[in-house]
């Protein structure tokens, strides 16, 4: 190794201790023993080490500002998790930067970017449909840059996430469907990428085997854009070409639920009595069509709010980002309307 060019994970090797102890030991973290700190100091001054382009980036005083990155302000789950969000950073003295990124993974690069010249203090997050890899992220953890993902989380090492349970609110509204009479019951999934798909699949997927009915992944369909079109076409594709017609959806939010009722009126299906519907998020159109879209309600404020604090008190030092090794899940409460509840005979 060369004089000039250690970094964080050097000093951590030389020492045999974990890089998040070393990037806590220079920033004088609380929990971290003087000693620990003092070998930390010596090493990297002997090192000549210097932080990088990232690091260089941090103040020593905080800017009281904190940046947050989603991937749609029209998207009306993510509205009420800005509030959420709002209510708590004002309440403690907090700005907000907001940025969207239109579900592109360059344009989360770029609001990092912007957002590191900014000097903000910390971000909340919700990743793109587009982000499959998260070393962007990674890389701002190793250098001890508070972060803390929200519903769209990252399985990657430091990652703090808050998110709903996407795995209960699927198998409660599968479990509804198959209670009502339907059988075959396809789901409309949401990207393969996102953790919250994949915990909606395994709901689904549960809810059947629980009940005693065989899962077909056939009946498992992506519709990775989620909107209301591309579920119209998806969903009258299937009822054109399917043997075995199906009797129910279950969407992976609700406009993809509002495309497939919408497929089936075209089809001459009634929605519930041939055709049962579910949707996700609990959007506030869901009680104002008709038939009403039965959804998985999401608390969205509650999740905003929560990420807010632990970024705060992240920044704040009044907690310490390893101890938190779990994520921390709210729960969701499934919303029974008229799209999903057959006419008793």
């Amino acid at each position: 190794m060369k004089i000039g060019q250690a970094t964080i994970k050097d000093i951590a090797r030389e020492l045999n201790v974990s890089s998040s102890t070393v990037s806590r030991a220079l920033k004088d973290y609380p929990g971290i023993s003087d000693e620990t700190k003092r070998k930390v100091k010596e090493l990297a001054a002997k090192l000549n080490y210097r932080p990088n382009a990232i690091a260089l980036s941090l103040r020593k005083s905080r800017s009281f500002t904190i940046g947050v990155i989603i991937p749609e302000v029209v998207h009306f789950f993510f509205s009420t998790v800005i509030s959420g969000i709002e209510e708590v950073a004002y309440s403690r003295g907090y700005n907000v930067i907001l940025t969207q990124t239109n579900e592109k993974f360059d344009r989360e690069r770029s609001s990092i970017e912007t957002m590191l010249s900014n000097q903000i203090d910390g971000f909340l997050v919700s990743y793109s449909k587009e982000t499959k890899e998260f070393d962007h992220f990674s890389n701002l953890l190793e250098q001890g840059y508070p972060i803390v993902f929200f519903d769209r989380v990252p399985d990657i090492p430091k990652a703090i996430n808050v998110m709903v349970d996407d795995y209960r609110g699927a198998y409660d509204a599968v479990s509804h469907l198959i209670r009502q009479g339907y059988r075959r019951i396809i789901h409309l999934a949401g990207p393969k990428n996102l953790t919250i798909s994949k915990e909606r699949i395994r709901g689904y997927k549960d809810a059947m085997n629980d009940h005693g009915m065989q899962v077909d992944d056939s009946l498992i369909v992506e519709c990775p854009k989620g909107t209301d079109d591309e579920s119209r076409k998806i969903t009258a594709e299937i009822l054109r070409n399917s043997a075995q017609k199906p009797d129910a959806f279950f969407g992976n939010n609700d406009m993809a639920a509002v495309g497939a009722m919408m497929a089936c009126r075209d089809a001459g299906l009634k929605v519930p009595e041939d055709v049962g519907v579910v949707g996700f998020s609990n959007w506030q159109f869901c009680s104002m069509i008709d038939p009403s879209l039965s959804s998985v309600a999401q608390p969205g404020f509650q999740m905003g709010a929560k990420a807010t604090e632990i970024l705060l008190d992240i920044i704040e030092k009044k907690l310490d980002p390893d101890q938190i090794h779990e994520p921390i899940t709210l729960p969701t409460e499934l919303l029974v309307r008229k799209s999903s509840v057959r006419t008793k005979n």
